[in-house]
């Protein structure tokens, strides 16, 4: 196994707040899909608050804003996860109901050493670093990825 750890970053921005009717069925995945991806296999760590909420934590000063860091064992644990896991699939499957269409990357993949955990402020440079030159080694997407170092 490597020495290093796949971080990710998903920003978004929901067409509601979190405690309108219009994004209550999102909210209420959130806890199952969470719990879900704790015990994924590959799964090491999520950025949340001391009390469990991801949502809580402020990429931005917009209200709209939530933002997702994890750090995987491998690209291909997060993968599975993402695009194979059932409750996660039929969240991402209705995405376009809570959130707005992104004009730009709203995910960026990039490796950490193992023990190490990413920061919320590193993990939005790296995005928009990723935005601005496209994937490389320090960001990249699922559809262009680099191998840990």
């Amino acid at each position: 196994m490597s020495g290093h750890r796949l971080a990710q970053i998903n920003v978004a921005r929901l067409l509601a707040p979190l405690d309108a009717p219009e994004t209550a069925d999102f909210v209420a995945a959130l806890g199952p899909v969470n719990a879900r991806a704790d015990m994924a296999p590959g799964f090491v760590w999520r950025l949340q608050t001391e009390a469990g909420d991801a949502t809580a934590v402020k990429a931005t000063d917009d209200p709209l804003v939530i933002v997702n860091l994890t750090v995987w064992e491998s690209i291909d644990a997060l993968e599975a996860f993402a695009y194979r896991e059932a409750a996660h699939l039929s969240v991402l499957r209705r995405r376009r109901e809570w959130f707005e269409r992104n004009s730009e990357a709203a995910t960026a993949l990039w490796w950490v050493p193992a023990g190490e955990l990413p920061t919320l402020a590193d993990a939005l440079h790296r995005l928009s670093v990723l935005r601005e030159l496209g994937p490389s080694p320090w960001a990249f997407t699922f559809g262009e990825r680099f191998a840990a170092p």
